[in-house]
């Protein structure tokens, strides 16, 4: 692993948009929503997804020129339309007016369809935290989660956001539905590491924590068994409901033609209700009150979800963000 600042990580990404034809304050933003994701530790989902971006743009599946519409508003609640445009770029746009609208209602929510991968859902919960907002969104995603009982995937492993403003300390929750996202499977297999937890089936329907396995058989683990495959079901149902876009079942089994996908941003202003003062009580004597839980691993204590996220950005920024060097290699060439 290399260590590249965040600066020259941020500014090659930014040329490598550009060459692509993204305008600059576009190709600006997407790349530091890119580069933040490997800044926080989420390897997968950061320039580890670029090239993928990029192959998607030349087949004509990404629009780089398209920008969100809104269709239909009520009240706090949008329905927009993404035109298929480059999807961090739509699902920011998308969130931000969620806050404003939620700084006016109390709460607003946009449901947007028609768009493209987000890339890292939990960028969009820490962007609503660090607006002082609360947040909770998903997105549905390509068939590639085998309902409970079956063998065959027929959901989409549709990550799930949920964030809590907290000061500097924000609690944010990103999961997919299921046990591993198929980035992370691919990232254990390339180490040549099994998985600390079973993730998936292999042929003859054992539970295994062989990375690669899951991936040739395609039959992931859902999260709690049979109520990750109904809480994944309902997600994707109401997204595509609320948005007007398309259910997975809708959508290809092809990565490089996933588009049409139905997002649900929720951000809810909790000023309206309490004072900063409450606000901040309840969460520290939460948090208080998990870090002082016994744990099995003296070492290893239990931790708050985004607890790791914000150490992980301190180090980063210190030592220099870690980057896979065969990856590098490939953003250079997309920036050359």
């Amino acid at each position: 692993m290399l260590r590249i600042p965040l600066a020259d990580l941020t500014t090659t990404i930014h040329q490598a948009l550009l060459n692509l034809g993204l305008s600059n304050d576009r190709a600006a933003l997407s790349a530091r929503l890119i580069a933040e994701t490997d800044l926080d530790g989420v390897h997968t989902h950061g320039i580890a997804r670029l090239p993928r971006f990029a192959e998607m743009v030349r087949n004509n599946a990404i629009d780089l020129l398209a920008t969100p519409t809104t269709t239909t508003t009520f009240g706090a609640l949008e329905r927009w339309d993404g035109h298929r445009g480059p999807g961090n770029l739509a699902a920011h746009a998308a969130m931000s007016r969620a806050i404003s609208l939620a700084k006016t209602h109390g709460l607003g929510a946009v449901a947007l369809g028609n768009t493209t991968h987000w890339q890292r859902g939990g960028t969009y919960g820490w962007q609503a935290a660090e607006a002082g907002c609360a947040a909770l969104c998903w997105t549905n995603t390509l068939p590639n989660l085998p309902p409970w009982g079956a063998t065959t995937p027929a959901l989409g492993n549709n990550p799930l956001i949920l964030a809590i403003p907290n000061a500097q300390s924000p609690i944010v929750l990103d999961i997919a539905m299921s046990q591993f996202s198929y980035g992370t499977l691919a990232s254990y297999a390339a180490r040549g590491q099994q998985l600390p937890v079973p993730g998936g089936y292999d042929g003859s329907g054992n539970l295994t924590t062989d990375p690669a396995t899951i991936e040739r058989t395609q039959r992931a683990l859902p999260i709690g068994f049979w109520k990750g495959s109904g809480l994944s079901f309902t997600l994707d149902v109401l997204a595509a409901m609320l948005s007007g876009g398309h259910a997975t079942h809708q959508l290809t089994t092809d990565p490089l033609q996933e588009v049409g996908l139905s997002q649900i941003f929720l951000a809810i202003a909790p000023t309206s209700l309490a004072t900063i003062e409450e606000l901040t009580t309840i969460a520290t004597g939460a948090i208080d009150s998990l870090h002082s839980a016994t744990p099995i691993d003296p070492t290893n204590p239990p931790r708050y979800p985004g607890e790791a996220t914000l150490r992980t950005r301190a180090e980063n920024l210190r030592l220099g963000i870690p980057v896979d060097e065969s990856q590098w290699q490939k953003v250079l060439a997309l920036a050359s």
